[in-house]
């Protein structure tokens, strides 16, 4: 439904969550790069989760003593989309942001995000910017451009980047309802699925947000926990979405989400998996052309699907970035 832009006269209030657990040698980092934003009207919420040692001990204390910033700690860890929803539900402001507590932003992102709200539609309700991922596999540039109704660019595939890259209208939240507790992964984009049959996306097409992949504490590295519960509950959630767009979206977005499972079994070095769900997502929608540089060399197991990814990642990196 159409969101009312904030017109009361001043800046709209930007409530940024931060949820965190035991990541003390990144969190002030990501903090700095929300305190260091170029747009002034921000409250910072940092959501400690059960940390073992308590985040409000560990900060160094120009960041406590920040007018701005709240720390509010949960006595056991609940998870990170539980921890985003207490953010949630204890923000004040009418945008709401999140940053994942080892990510950063460009000092304008805020800025912009802001500007491009005041510039759209009462209809959106998203405002996302591209995204660069640094692993130790390489750097990728994500860089999506899809607008308006964005339902049938999930149903496809698209991705459109993580939390850390998106700035929530608070009407939109109360509309979609709040992230799902239950899913271990694809928090992110579950969420987006029900945002988007609630409002319109709008993209900043500059790369804004930084994050850092493929660590062995992500939630994106738990491949069993995608397999054996963020795959099923998805399907269930969503399928009927696909089905009412249609034959073709309902293959497509089964074709997409074993394609994502397939990618997730490839970074844990589970080939024999990968190799099954390229396979499945082939026989989903064989004329889905994403996983087709995936499926050959899924076939020949770990090395000749490295050589291939190698070669993929010389490419992008050629690719020039903003």
């Amino acid at each position: 439904m159409p969101v009312e832009r904030h017109t009361n006269g001043e800046n709209p209030l930007v409530s940024v969550v931060i949820p965190t657990y035991g990541r003390d040698e990144h969190l002030p980092a990501a903090i700095n790069s929300v305190l260091n934003q170029q747009y002034e009207r921000i409250e910072l919420l940092v959501i400690d989760d059960g940390s073992p040692t308590p985040v409000a001990t560990t900060l160094p204390e120009d960041i406590l003593k920040d007018k701005r910033t709240e720390v509010v700690r949960h006595e056991e860890n609940r998870g990170a989309n539980a921890a985003r929803n207490t953010g949630i539900r204890t923000s004040n402001g009418d945008y709401v942001a999140f940053l994942d507590d080892d990510d950063r932003w460009k000092e304008t992102k805020l800025r912009k995000q802001v500007d491009r709200f005041s510039e759209s539609s009462p209809e959106t309700g998203v405002i996302y910017t591209w995204v660069k991922r640094e692993s130790a596999a390489g750097t990728t540039i994500s860089t999506p451009t899809a607008a308006g109704d964005v339902v049938t660019d999930l149903l496809t595939g698209t991705n459109f980047g993580q939390f850390s890259s998106v700035l929530v209208d608070t009407e939109a939240i109360s509309d979609a309802g709040l992230p799902d507790e239950r899913f271990p992964a694809w928090q992110d984009r579950e969420w987006f699925f029900r945002l988007a049959q609630s409002c319109e996306f709008q993209p900043v097409t500059e790369t804004l947000t930084y994050r850092q992949t493929g660590r062995e504490d992500s939630i994106t590295a738990n491949f069993e926990q995608k397999r054996d519960i963020a795959y099923p509950l998805f399907i269930e959630k969503h399928g009927g979405l696909a089905a009412e767009h249609g034959k073709y979206y309902e293959r497509t977005f089964l074709a997409s989400m074993r394609r994502s499972l397939a990618r997730s079994a490839i970074r844990a070095e589970r080939y024999g998996e990968a190799r099954k769900y390229f396979l499945l997502a082939f026989f989903a929608n064989p004329l889905y052309r994403p996983v087709h540089p995936h499926l050959l060399p899924s076939l020949g197991g770990e090395r000749t699907y490295e050589m291939a990814a190698s070669l993929r990642r010389k490419l992008t990196e050629t690719v020039p970035s903003k």
